[in-house]
Formats: structure tokens, sequence, C-alpha cells
């Protein structure tokens, strides 16, 4: 009974000692500033030629980062990041230029959209008939 007790005195100590520090810590921690105001936006685009993403390899990808700036690789980041906000986020309200015509030949092209958008993740595939109407998909998000 002896060893019990001294046994539980001791595993009492040390987690007092361990955690003590720890508790402190987190009560100063709401005191701190977020490290930042914007919800994390940061997502990587890549197109291949295929009916879908499993059977096509990416032949170019693109990183686009818009908050709390437009950034990365893709050609237009901030008309991109734009044209997204002004879709809500939704990939697929991205509406094609109407002046833009384009020829009836079916050379699929598969784009793919992976990342975090406005804090939450976002995974997205859209097949189009050839490059021309990709390329026309948007006003800027798919041209890359």
């Amino acid at each position: 009974m002896r060893n019990t007790a001294r046994w539980a005195a001791t595993l009492g100590l040390t987690a007092t000692a361990v955690c003590g520090p720890l508790a402190g810590a987190s009560l100063a921690s709401p005191a701190t500033a977020p490290a930042s105001l914007y919800a994390p936006s940061a997502l990587v685009l890549t197109v291949g030629y295929g009916e879908s993403a499993a059977t096509a390899a990416p032949v170019r990808a693109v990183t686009l980062t818009c908050a709390p700036q437009a950034a990365g690789t893709h050609p237009a980041a901030a008309s991109a990041c734009a044209e997204l906000r002004g879709a809500g986020g939704d990939f697929d309200a991205l509406r094609a230029d109407p002046g833009v015509f384009c020829t009836r030949e079916y050379d699929p092209v598969v784009v793919t959209v992976d990342g975090v958008w406005q804090g939450r993740h976002v995974s997205y595939e859209r097949t189009f008939a050839n490059e021309c109407v990709k390329n026309a998909g948007s006003a800027g998000f798919f041209t890359f």
C-alpha cells in the first residue's frame, strides 16, 4: 500500500512539474494577436490531356495564393483571384466569355484544383472538350 501511495504522489508531482508551466502559457495565448486576419487561400492548379485526372498526366501546374494578396506562379494571379472571389469560390460558376468561338474538335483537357480556399479544403476536377474551350471557360482563372 505504501508503494502505491508513493507512486501516485510521484506521478502527481511529475505531472504538475511538466504541465504546470504549460498552463501559464495557455492562459497568455489569447492576448497575442493572430498571425493573419485572412483565412488561407492557396491553390495548386494542374492541366493534363485526357478525359480524367486519373488517366491524364499533368503537363503544367501553377500555384495561386489569394490572401492576403494575390501571388503565385499563375500568369494572371490578381485577376484569377478576383474572378474566383466574384464567383464566391464556386469553380463551376466561372463562366466563359460569350464572344469566344471554339472548334468542335474533341481533344479533352482536364484541369484540377486542390488546396484551401478561404480556410476550407477544396478539390475540383473539370474536363473541357479542347484547349480553346478550357481557355474560354473563364476570364483568366483556367488560362495558364
